[in-house]
């Protein structure tokens, strides 16, 4: 259950998220896209790795098969926004059929399954030339609007869906459904016993997880302009986003949010002061930073680590 600070804390993130074209330039309105659509795919893994405990990396896959439908669909005439849904839809019928095959696997079998599922889809779309230009990759129709009204849209779109995915992800872990996943995520033979339905409730969170990612991904197509199967599908991209979910809090509502707003600020600081060896020096904090905090930064007793260095200060004050 989330507290009235942390829903005002949220609302006031989005408005400085939201706010950004007004008093930032280009280059940080861009940042605070990529953190939104990273928010957005951070709460849509929570809902499979996070509530039911299963280690999903196929969200580069959901991701590229959003990023690919929505650019097909605009690149034959059809409206942006319509092409958006179908993106929506297309993926989340996607995760409704692999759920059901892959969805029988547990721990790093399916951990490995699902990372599986991102190569495949990238060799697909890179030999169906005729559909999806191949390894050239797909242009994708522009706004011609003004690149700074260009950029406010797409911000505000990608907070849009940030605000859907977090009231999702507040409304399941308050439902019969987050309750389901958190047994399952427990003891699932024992969740079984007592008569949850297993299966349809860990469809329903891989579904949960999916169809906001092809969103994203179809946003992202027609905010970029072009996207090739390396880039939509990248592996690094299904690393990350677990990453992010688990620096926050993995199983919370706010933990998302939190985990991403971190990673993307440690991330853009290493990037301009370490870039021959950024990805080394990252790597080396996320690992750190996830052994010392397994419960993410929201599973830290703030309250007594002040008291504690309250009482240290006191301990070593002259009498």
């Amino acid at each position: 259950m989330m507290s009235r600070l942390g829903l005002a804390l949220f609302a006031l993130w989005i408005v400085v998220l939201a706010t950004t074209p007004f008093y930032a330039d280009n280059s940080i309105v861009r940042t605070a896209i990529m953190l939104a659509m990273y928010s957005v795919l951070a709460f849509s893994w929570n809902f499979i790795g996070g509530f039911t405990g299963y280690p999903s990396f196929s969200t580069a896959a959901f991701f590229g098969l959003g990023s690919y439908a929505g650019a097909i669909a605009q690149t034959h005439g059809v409206p942006m926004g319509f092409a958006w849904v179908i993106a929506t839809v297309f993926v989340a019928a996607f995760a409704a059929g692999l759920g059901m095959i892959l969805l029988r696997l547990r721990g790093h079998y399916f951990a490995i399954g699902s990372i599986g599922v991102v190569e495949v889809c990238r060799l697909v779309v890179s030999s169906w030339s005729g559909v999806t230009g191949g390894g050239n990759g797909l242009n994708v129709p522009l706004l011609m609007w003004a690149p700074d009204t260009v950029g406010a849209f797409f911000l505000w779109v990608m907070l849009g869906l940030m605000v859907i995915a977090f009231a999702l992800t507040a409304f399941v872990d308050n439902h019969r459904l987050g309750f389901g996943l958190k047994c399952i995520r427990q003891n699932e033979d024992a969740a079984d016993m007592v008569g949850v339905n297993t299966t349809f409730y860990k469809v329903s969170a891989y579904i949960l997880s999916a169809f906001l990612c092809g969103t994203a991904g179809a946003v992202y197509a027609s905010w970029i302009g072009y996207i090739d199967p390396t880039d939509s599908f990248q592996i690094l991209l299904t690393v990350k986003v677990p990453v992010m979910a688990l620096l926050g809090g993995a199983g919370t509502v706010l933990g998302p949010a939190v985990g991403t707003a971190a990673f993307v600020v440690m991330e853009e600081f290493v990037w301009a002061n370490f870039l021959n060896w950024n990805r080394a020096i990252l790597g080396i904090i996320i690992v750190v930073l996830i052994f010392f905090l397994p419960g993410g930064l929201l599973k830290i007793s703030y309250r007594r680590m002040i008291n504690r260095l309250k009482g240290r200060e006191s301990a070593g004050a002259p009498v």
